[in-house]
């Protein structure tokens, strides 16, 4: 695969500026400098750094973000920043096909919820780990405003009626982690659903903490704001259901 090919998969702009890139003697493979856009490389695992930056060929992206609050994940947001500045240009400029550029985020976290999000450019993954009928589980950490009582948990695996749908919304899991606190797992997601689940048990939402998605736990050394690509085995824990 041509250089100036590899350098446009991966976000670093139209072809004609990632062809400027390399002619300007901005592009080193393996440490040293390449100057001619035609030069084949075989693109899997490439390592390489332009303007002094460090980078790796990924066919597609799949990422992982620890989302501080204040952030709203819209590519457009309304009254805090995107999600999307958390990330480096190449990453929010990805070619897709047929599609807006870039990484999205699967799913979305409200402003003030932290925790695990993930973002990929691989449609078919986000339609997996969106699409309710996979029941990938997704485990939410609740500070809540008034104590936590067995009725309210007991009301939360039986299911509670949202006023948008008649149909009963389960938890698949829910337990009081102390006397403000509780860990609910959900396998669908709906707008402001775990706020919404708590205020028709009679309680309220204070803070809001994603921790896991299938068997994939946000990794602790990944600080509030930080990303990271995932490794083979993280993907697949993301699929697992529990």
């Amino acid at each position: 695969m041509q250089l100036q090919d590899i350098l446009y998969s991966q976000g670093f702009g139209p072809r004609r500026l990632c062809t400027g890139l390399v002619q300007n003697g901005l592009v080193s493979v393996a440490s040293e400098l390449v100057t001619d856009p035609s030069a084949d490389f075989e693109p899997q695992g490439l390592r390489f750094t332009v303007e002094g930056k460090p980078w790796e060929y990924h066919a597609k992206a799949y990422l992982v973000l620890h989302k501080p609050a204040g952030y709203e994940c819209s590519q457009k947001p309304s009254a805090w920043p995107s999600i999307y500045t958390l990330l480096p240009a190449p990453l929010r400029q990805r070619p897709v096909k047929g599609g807006q550029p870039g990484v999205q985020a699967i799913g979305r976290l409200d402003q003030d919820t932290t925790g695990l999000l993930l973002m990929s450019d691989d449609g078919a993954f986000i339609h997996r780990m969106s699409s309710p009928k996979h029941h990938v589980p997704k485990v939410y950490e609740v500070g809540t405003a008034d104590p936590v009582d067995a009725k309210q948990v007991a009301r939360l695996l039986a299911g509670v009626v949202l006023d948008d749908d008649p149909r009963p919304v389960r938890a698949a899991a829910c337990e009081a982690t102390g006397e403000h606190a509780l860990r609910l797992t959900l396998t669908e997601g709906r707008y402001h659903q775990v706020k919404r689940m708590l205020a028709a048990v009679g309680n309220r939402v204070t803070t809001l903490h994603r921790s896991r998605i299938g068997a994939f736990e946000v990794p602790p050394d990944l600080a509030p704001g930080q990303w990271q690509w995932l490794s083979p085995a993280q993907l697949a824990a993301v699929s697992q259901r529990g």
